[in-house]
This record gives structure tokens, C-alpha cells and sequence, in this order.
């Protein structure tokens, strides 16, 4: 049993058919990527990219923001629901 978690054997993990494993390209934040970029409440369209569906903010995993900018994002959302700008929930979302 000792033998199986060894620090050595999760390098030689392979994926079935013997490939390595896949690496995963980082996303880089749009706002760092960009300076020119600006988060505003007023801009709704830009503002949605960061909402799912369902009329939630997306997580920073899934937006591809930093911890910095998704903050900035997330009070700009709200900052647009509390004026109407977007709903709060996604019956209006509904065409």
C-alpha cells in the first residue's frame, strides 16, 4: 500500500493508450491583457459575458478574470442590477 503514494509515481501517470497528460493553457485576465479595456457599469453588454444564463456572476475560474479586476467586475454587476440596468433574475433574461 506504501508503495502506491510515493511522490515519484504522479509523474509517471499516464493518460489510457499511453499519452501524457493534457496540459491546460492559463487564461489570462482580459483587463490585465488589455489596459484600454474599462469596467463599467453603464457598458451591459460587456457586463454579461461575466453572467451565466441563470443571472449569476461567474466565478473567476470560469471568467478568466484575476482576483483584482473580478472584484471590480462584481460591483459593476451589482452596481447595474441596482439601477435596472441588468436583472437580478433570469425570467427577464428570457427572449
Amino acid at each position: 500500500m506504501e508503495d502506491r503514494f510515493r511522490s515519484g509515481d504522479r509523474q509517471q501517470r499516464r493518460r489510457p493508450g499511453g499519452r501524457p497528460p493534457m496540459r491546460r493553457r492559463r487564461i489570462v485576465c482580459p483587463f490585465c491583457a488589455n489596459s484600454e479595456k474599462r469596467i463599467d457599469y453603464k457598458e451591459v453588454d460587456s457586463l454579461r459575458f461575466f453572467l451565466t444564463e441563470r443571472g449569476k456572476i461567474k466565478p473567476r475560474r470560469k471568467s478568466g478574470t484575476c482576483a483584482r479586476h473580478q472584484r471590480l467586475v462584481a460591483r459593476e454587476i451589482k452596481r447595474a442590477r441596482h439601477l435596472a440596468l441588468i436583472p437580478f433574475c433570469p425570467e427577464h433574461l428570457r427572449s
